[in-house]
């Protein structure tokens, strides 16, 4: 091993806290970076809230130096993405490192050497972990606005880690912000009744006593509407619905999420967004406990911003103003609620089609995600 950097594998108990911490200490006195839930971190990184065990093989690593933790990083194979698109490519995810290049290589040759010997032939990262919506990209221009649920953060130094290494880039992935104050386009409001009248469908609001039927319909819509020609995503099975529903039943607000469906009840489209639950977790430190879920509960009523996730609607139903009645929905719901800003995060580069409806709603891009790529 180069130099005093010493790479060791998460086994036991000690390593895996030593993991999930490593971020408090990079991010003391960075206002942007939001604290986690630890709970919740423990179960990312165990697969308890997404598809990490069941896509194939992985390993969590951390890097010392000078017997100080300094770096870590996930490095997997999602085997269901490599056999549908037929890839040979590996990923990296939750990286974290102190501005230090030594540190970082030695856990990228890990990664690399890793890979290699289970036959892949590229790297990308970071990524979410399979069939997660965070951790996606490194920020590359915007280091002062806040952080919101679920993105990601890190420091300006990162990018110079990676393209140092001789990572390039794969895709970007940007974030759109939408101030509130600025109201819907009287053409919109005229446009939205009249398609749906046209067109015979209706937008409902998420019914969580019927989740099990809401997400059901929901697989239906990524069935028929995510394009064959995405390089990075395939729709979700059975088991990852699932695992979605668990995660996305406690933290719900169903007045930011809706399901169109035509007159016969047949699902064409929804969206999936959340309150910016960050603002109330920067105050507790990522700990519920003692009084943590106190507070939580307290910042939890001063929210004001939320964060669309994804929005999708099957083809045929793409230009007879679905999107447009979605968007509507969300728009009246959030400023009923006092939010002063919406963000719609993370917008893959190749997106045309939701670039184009956030744009034309008035979302202005503000924060780019890049996603790396390095051949092996």
């Amino acid at each position: 091993m180069m130099g005093d950097v010493i790479i060791q594998k998460v086994v036991t108990r000690k390593q895996e806290k030593e993991f999930i911490m490593l971020p408090w200490k990079i991010y003391k006195d960075d206002e942007c970076w939001v604290p986690q839930l630890i709970s919740d971190c423990k179960k990312a990184i165990r697969g308890k809230n997404n598809s990490l065990i069941q896509s194939g093989p992985f390993q969590h690593i951390i890097a010392y130096k000078n017997n100080e933790v300094c770096g870590r990083l996930c490095v997997g194979i999602n085997e269901e993405l490599n056999k549908a698109k037929n890839y040979k490519e590996g990923y990296i995810s939750l990286f974290e490192c102190i501005d230090d290049y030594e540190v970082a290589k030695e856990m990228f040759d890990y990664a690399s050497n890793w890979l290699r010997e289970k036959g892949m032939e590229r790297i990308i990262g970071p990524i979410s972990l399979p069939n997660g919506d965070d951790n996606r990209g490194l920020i590359i221009d915007n280091f002062t606005d806040p952080t919101l649920v679920m993105n990601t953060y890190n420091k300006y130094y990162y990018r110079e880690l990676f393209e140092k290494y001789g990572f390039y880039k794969y895709w970007d992935c940007y974030a759109y912000r939408y101030d509130m104050e600025n109201d819907i386009d009287e053409r919109y409001r005229k446009y939205v009744p009249y398609a749906m009248e046209k067109y015979k469908f209706r937008v409902d609001k998420l019914d969580l006593k019927n989740l099990k039927r809401e997400m059901r319909d929901i697989k239906q819509i990524l069935d028929e509407a995510m394009p064959k020609e995405w390089d990075d995503f395939i729709p979700p099975t059975e088991e990852e619905i699932e695992i979605m529903s668990k995660s996305l039943a406690p933290v719900a607000d169903p007045d930011l999420i809706y399901i169109a469906r035509t007159e016969e009840g047949r699902p064409i489209g929804f969206n999936i967004a959340l309150p910016d639950y960050n603002q109330a977790l920067k105050k507790i430190n990522g700990r519920l406990f003692p009084i943590g879920f106190i507070k939580f509960l307290y910042y939890k009523r001063k929210i004001d911003r939320a964060r669309l996730f994804v929005l999708f609607v099957i083809p045929e139903y793409r230009k007879k103003g679905v999107p447009s009645a979605i968007y509507l929905n969300l728009f009246d719901a959030a400023k009923k609620k006092g939010y002063k800003y919406g963000e719609g995060s993370t917008v893959w580069e190749y997106n045309k089609i939701m670039q184009r409806d956030i744009e034309k709603f008035g979302g202005k891009v503000y924060k780019t995600y890049r996603i790396y790529k390095k051949d092996l």
